[in-house]
């Protein structure tokens, strides 16, 4: 039972920052534009990140593409840290490791309303 309403907190939470953060790309606000235009992303490839990213924070609140979404989550966010890596980015590097951990942790947890 703790397990399940430790997973719904960690759910609302990375729904929250995923919606927060594809917004602010879909709606190609200027600090994002700043962030994802040095490693050489264009607006409209930025916009398209974004809406992935929306699309993968819808697919986690339903237990049936629970996994999906997460995964594809966390493959997004290996790839942000992989572009902080190659321009030696350190420190947003790690400040992006423990949001690309979250979903993997909730995959292991599981979705509280599965069976």
């Amino acid at each position: 039972m703790v397990l399940k309403v430790i997973n719904s907190i960690l759910i609302l939470f990375s729904v929250y920052m995923g919606f927060k953060h594809g917004w602010g790309m879909v709606s190609a606000d200027p600090k994002m534009l700043e962030m994802f235009g040095k490693w050489g992303m264009s607006k409209h490839a930025i916009i398209i990140f974004g809406a992935v990213g929306i699309f993968a924070t819808v697919l986690i609140l339903f237990p049936r593409t629970f996994f999906l979404g997460n995964f594809i989550t966390a493959g997004s966010l290996l790839l942000i840290v992989a572009l902080c890596l190659q321009q030696r980015d350190f420190k947003t590097a790690l400040i992006e490791l423990p949001f690309m951990i979250l979903p993997l942790v909730m995959i292991y947890l599981k979705h509280p309303l599965a069976k």
